[in-house]
């Protein structure tokens, strides 16, 4: 399994028992998710090594308690705190319209009605208090807010999203 063909689902954020039982805390849009799992793709060493689903419990919130098949030691959990989790692209639900998740706009091309071709799409930083597009436009990095107000048109056939952004935005 490759990373590109997957999404972030969650982290794996610490231990929760010394039998080996970790606390994994997911992405708030795909947390119903998890209880239809049988298996998630823990991302180490820059590989994603499949983890096997023996017991799930909800913790709180958007975390819930896991015991994996085969990790039944506090030494054994060590090894993946901290660890992103990820799923297939084969559990997202289609998106239509201006909907999209994060990873189908990576490299599209981002115009603006304005001021023209602004560069393409490296990453939507959704850890901010307002998701940002981190634009590439071959100088520098520029950060559009990832909002209604902004976006204008999500063209996913051509991968072109159009933007309207104020004066100065760009100049950043």
């Amino acid at each position: 399994m490759r990373v590109e063909d997957c999404f972030y689902f969650g982290k794996i954020v610490r231990k929760h028992s010394y039998k080996g039982e970790v606390v994994i805390n997911l992405e708030p849009d795909f947390s119903e998710i998890i209880t239809e799992l049988e298996s998630v793709w823990l991302l180490t060493n820059n590989q994603l090594v499949p983890f096997f689903i023996e017991k799930l419990t909800f913790y709180k919130n958007y975390m819930y308690r896991i015991q994996f098949e085969g990790l039944y030691s506090e030494a054994e959990a060590d090894k993946i705190i901290g660890s992103l989790v990820y799923l297939s692209n084969a559990y997202l639900p289609k998106s239509d319209g201006d909907d999209f998740y994060t990873h189908e706009i990576l490299g599209f091309t981002v115009v603006d009605v304005t001021f023209g071709t602004v560069g393409k799409v490296m990453f939507v930083n959704d850890r901010t208090p307002q998701t940002l597009l981190e634009v590439d436009n071959g100088t520098k990095m520029v950060f559009i807010p990832a909002h209604e107000a902004f976006i204008r048109k999500i063209d996913k056939k051509k991968r072109i999203i159009t933007v309207e952004t104020p004066e100065g935005l760009l100049d950043l």
